[in-house]
């Protein structure tokens, strides 16, 4: 099969570019560095044309309100050259748990690009993700003050990109699910301590402290990021970090 991968120059996209062209498929990577342009609609038809499948890996470049149009916009325009293209499956990659926290812009903006694939017209797949284990030590960024890291004990279930990929790659190959596959790393960690863990395994000298107001997962109530049932990677965040 052809497939053409949108976004497929990124973290994960490169590894499901690898993983559709070992498999013995054509999979071409598509992202600004090859000319496409998913918001003002150029060489999108061209990108799509004549591909079996579409996988958009594409992310919104902020986190705020502004993505709400990141992903109205790149979705309308991907659904459309699709349609005239003659796509028979369209794939995303979302987040688990994504339509429980409507407080985070971010959350409802990939909220609303689920929904506008699941009314568009074509057969598709979505596949939640919980976080990322490549995204840790951003999040220990963002709310870090001198030596100081103050996380909330949020429930965090995080995923290797490699696993990411991985199952991305093997949904794309199927048949559309017109649904959703949800999968996870295989253990679930207050967030807080995630934190404590991977400072002691890169001997850094910041130390963490619980703050349930701190961050943006603090707007995030019980654990409706992780999900136990999920399709369950084989990935350890210990045997990651070394």
């Amino acid at each position: 099969m052809k497939f053409a991968v949108i976004g497929g120059t990124g973290l994960i996209g490169s590894q499901v570019v690898k993983a559709l062209d070992a498999a013995g498929h054509e999979a071409v990577p598509h992202g600004k560095s090859t000319g496409i342009d998913i918001i003002s609609g150029q060489e999108v038809d061209q990108a799509v044309a004549g591909v079996d499948v579409v996988v958009n890996l594409t992310n919104s470049p902020t986190f705020d309100e502004a993505s709400t149009a990141f992903f109205q916009t790149s979705m309308d325009n991907l659904l459309a050259a699709a349609r005239r293209g003659g796509v028979r499956h369209f794939v995303v990659l979302s987040i688990v748990g994504v339509d429980q926290v409507p407080e985070l812009d971010y959350y409802r903006a990939k909220a609303l690009q689920e929904e506008i694939l699941r009314t568009g017209p074509i057969p598709y797949s979505i596949v939640r993700a919980t976080q990322f284990m490549e995204f840790v030590d951003a999040v220990l960024a963002m709310t870090t003050e001198g030596d100081t890291v103050r996380l909330p004990a949020t429930p965090i279930q995080p995923i290797a990109a490699r696993d990411v990929a991985a199952a991305v790659a093997e949904v794309a190959a199927g048949a559309p699910l017109m649904g959703i596959r949800d999968i996870a790393g295989p253990e679930v960690f207050p967030l807080d301590e995630l934190g404590r863990i991977t400072l002691s395994r890169e001997a850094d000298g910041r130390t963490v402290v619980t703050d349930p107001t701190a961050g943006m997962f603090a707007a995030v109530k019980g654990d409706v990021l992780t999900d136990t049932n999920a399709h369950l990677a084989p990935t350890r965040y210990t045997d990651w970090l070394s």
